[in-house]
């Protein structure tokens, strides 16, 4: 079907409001977009040298682990949680009582995105495998009385009170199985020869669309883009994730997406989610490299400890994970004494390394800042 051709569904009475049900996608896109093709190959080219770029990188999934947080705190809060970053990365005693809830959708986040990820190796990218992750994201969370890992059995909406005076009503909950297995299909349909890039484009509209969960429909469906390059080769590690460009462009993405349903306009949402793969590919890419110049300048610092060099390496890869520590943590962490761990990080501090943070009660924390700050200026 040609983009031009393309009517996204129909609107159904329901009994004091109208449903959007969408068309099934399991089939053959053709376009006649002249920019499409150039985004399709910039982005391309984009995911090619962030892929390449990843698999150079020694111990790559030490640095996988920040792209990890950093997409789960921005996910989340496009969906309306307050966690700052610094507040994802510290233990939960040092959140303040009233963002402990933010806080544990984002660590729910982090699981299921790592879960989700490892399923990949022993399962196709599914519905079996989404609902399996949304049942982590919403695990003792706020969400938890939604239906965790089941598609909903009743209406759901977007804005508003309730479907009556919502900014949008998906299909009928009825509808939802065999949307979802068209979905499904067309993931996975190589009879038909459309570009993987295109293809996720659409599936990412068409869940957004059909909104299958009671909660957290937005994050599993950003979710779902990683899932797919990954499932497909185009990337060998999960390091594109496009929630930064999404909460920075979050009124043309919604616009994109409410477009398509309003007039039938599926080019200006591929044109968006292109763009956001290519930009932030590339911004990607120079991540990986400002870690490497930085990873090359503290590593032989920590050559300068001497004995304790080995020691200030282990500390150094556990800061790459989670760039907040306390002398606690340390001390756990290396199996020594309190006082041992509270002198490592003092050499640290004189390095240059860490900088003292936040102190709640007796507990002082410890930021990798220049390290931190590579992932915060992807948000600028």
């Amino acid at each position: 079907m040609n983009f031009k051709e393309f009517k996204a569904g129909r609107w159904v009475q329901q009994y004091e409001y109208r449903s959007f049900s969408p068309a099934l996608v399991n089939h053959e896109w053709t376009w006649e977009d002249p920019l499409i093709n150039t985004l399709l190959e910039e982005a391309t080219w984009a995911i090619g040298e962030l892929n390449a770029f990843s698999l150079i990188v020694p111990d790559v999934d030490l640095f996988i682990q920040m792209h990890v947080v950093k997409e789960a705190n921005t996910s989340s809060r496009i969906e309306g949680t307050k966690t700052e970053i610094e507040e994802a990365l510290s233990p939960k005693e040092m959140v303040a009582p009233e963002r402990r809830d933010d806080w544990q959708e984002v660590q729910n986040y982090i699981k299921a995105m790592g879960q989700a990820i490892e399923d990949l190796h022993k399962l196709p990218l599914s519905n079996r495998l989404l609902q399996n992750t949304h049942k982590i994201l919403l695990e003792g969370a706020r969400g938890k009385a939604k239906l965790p890992g089941e598609f909903r059995k009743s209406q759901n909406w977007i804005g508003g009170s309730g479907p009556s005076d919502a900014v949008f009503v998906p299909p009928y909950h009825t509808e939802v199985p065999e949307l979802m297995s068209d979905l499904e299909k067309f993931l996975h349909n190589d009879h038909i020869h459309v570009p993987n890039l295109i293809r996720i484009a659409i599936a990412h509209y068409q869940f957004e669309t059909i909104h299958p969960f009671l909660d957290g429909n937005g994050r599993i469906g950003r979710l779902l883009i990683t899932l797919y390059l990954v499932s497909k080769g185009l990337l060998k590690k999960p390091t594109l994730y496009l929630s930064n460009h999404i909460e920075k462009h979050k009124t043309a993405y919604y616009d994109a997406l409410s477009r398509i349903r309003e007039s039938n306009d599926l080019g200006q949402w591929v044109r968006f989610l292109l763009t956001a793969i290519r930009d932030t590919g590339i911004k990607g890419t120079q991540t990986f490299q400002a870690i490497l110049d930085l990873r090359k300048e503290v590593e032989i610092k920590a050559l300068s400890l001497g004995k304790r060099s080995e020691n200030a390496r282990l500390l150094l890869n556990h800061l790459y994970r989670k760039p907040l520590v306390t002398p606690v943590e340390v001390a756990k962490l290396f199996h020594v004494t309190h006082q041992t761990a509270s002198s490592l990080i003092r050499d640290f501090e004189y390095l240059n390394i860490l900088k003292k943070w936040e102190k709640k009660g007796r507990s002082q924390s410890y930021v990798f800042a220049r390290y931190l700050a590579l992932f915060l200026e992807q948000s600028m």
